[in-house]
């Protein structure tokens, strides 16, 4: 309780609500602190997290050696800016090009700042090595995506609500429907330079490409000269099972984006990575940022690299995956018709509500308030992404509260008891 008699997590919900932008509407849950893939609230609640801060914990929470990592650098130098050379950010782009097999990275912060890196070396390379005329380039995007947040960005967003009210907007972008080559050929133009999209679209549902609709794409990228730049802010290091989402597809894009777990659940860290014959276009003056691959960032994210390869976290997120996708899929034979769906790869799964029966946010706060914590997405889904160290006890855990949950909602809703199981139904991973 605070000085007027309020509960602790009340009183810090109602500061928030008082002083800051309502630009969010919270799951009414306040973390106090955290450890690997569990939380407390401030009343001393424990929670499983099911979210991972969509991947960026992907390391679950503080993990020992990446704080040390931290602890060491803080006290030698944390932030100089790329106006100098230092001592942790060489090694970091020497670990970016070996886990990532391109030729040069660019470091910034955040997933949206590393997808306008890309947007303008797409643009540039066009020009410049392409020959299109300057002002007339052209990226096509899939209707559905999410590529962050800046007024560039949401301006190509097919989301009414991203878009409303934040115009004028960027040219320079043409939509096709996700998978679908076809409508692919259709959007470009003699001026097209790039096509930029992510493997599977988190913010849309966790929507999941058709069988050999990357390698389609790839192939006509290639024949066309067209830039492939996959969007892997989510999806990268580990999330699907396999270091990177493209690598389910069998193909290798011309350049990736890189966030979020980038940063070792500490900081913002991303990266744009690509070989010399893309990343030519940036020469000094060209593009910058006075906090990317700052020396703190820089060794964090070092470590966070270090962790995932010799914890063998992405291996494991695949046995992992499968697992969870199967129990989830079973709870989903008992509650029909509540779940539509299941679908993901890897530590990455979308939970489809039927949205005649509920919403998936009225799921996701009895989650909450039985001890899991979750978050949906478009109304009807609810995304389960653990940090990549989640243990079977605790999805056990985690999916047992969910079929309690799903189970009396089932039943408020009269729609009565359902045997049966979905043994046998193989993940998507």
């Amino acid at each position: 309780m605070d000085a007027t008699g309020t509960p602790a997590s009340q009183s810090f919900i109602q500061q928030e609500a008082r002083h800051g932008a309502r630009n969010y509407a919270p799951v009414p849950v306040v973390v106090d602190h955290a450890k690997d893939c569990l939380v407390w609230d401030v009343e001393g609640r424990e929670y499983i997290d099911m979210m991972s801060a969509y991947s960026s914990v992907s390391h679950g929470h503080l993990h020992p050696r990446i704080v040390a990592a931290a602890h060491r650098q803080l006290e030698k130098v944390a932030v100089m800016s790329r106006a100098y050379y230092g001592t942790t950010l060489g090694p970091l782009l020497e670990k970016l090009s070996e886990v990532t097999g391109f030729e040069r990275a660019l470091p910034m912060n955040t997933g949206a700042e590393a997808v306008e890196t890309a947007i303008k070396c797409a643009r540039r390379w066009g020009h410049r090595i392409k020959g299109i005329p300057d002002g007339m380039q052209k990226i096509l995007v899939a209707r559905g995506n999410f590529h962050g947040r800046t007024s560039t960005i949401v301006g190509f967003s097919s989301e009414v609500e991203y878009r409303a009210g934040f115009g004028p907007f960027c040219d320079g972008f043409q939509h096709f429907d996700f998978g679908d080559m076809a409508s692919v050929k259709a959007a470009a133009t003699e001026h097209t330079c790039a096509v930029l999209i992510e493997p599977i679209q988190g913010e849309a549902g966790v929507i999941v490409p058709p069988a050999g609709f990357f390698q389609e794409l790839r192939e006509w990228c290639t024949r066309n000269d067209i830039l492939l730049i996959d969007d892997e802010v989510q999806a990268g290091l580990g999330r699907t099972g396999k270091w990177f989402a493209f690598e389910h597809e069998g193909i290798r894009p011309d350049a990736l984006i890189l966030g979020k777990a980038l940063g070792a659940g500490l900081l913002p860290v991303s990266a744009f990575c690509a070989d010399e014959r893309v990343m030519q276009v940036f020469v000094p003056n060209s593009h910058g940022s006075t906090f990317g691959g700052n020396a703190l960032a820089a060794a964090v994210a070092l470590e966070g690299l270090k962790v995932l390869q010799e914890e063998g976290l992405v291996e494991h997120c695949a046995e992992k995956g499968a697992y969870l996708f199967q129990r989830l899929r079973e709870v989903q034979a008992q509650v029909a018709p509540l779940i539509r769906d299941v679908r993901g790869r890897g530590l990455w799964i979308g939970v489809d509500i039927e949205p005649s029966c509920t919403t998936a946010r009225d799921l996701v706060e009895r989650l909450a308030a039985n001890g899991v914590l979750s978050k949906e997405t478009h109304d009807t889904v609810i995304r389960f992404a653990p940090p990549l160290t989640i243990t079977f006890d605790l999805m056990d855990r985690a999916v047992d509260i969910f079929h309690r949950v799903a189970r009396e909602k089932h039943q408020e809703l009269g729609l009565g008891t359902r045997a049966g199981s979905a043994n046998g139904v193989k993940a998507t991973v």
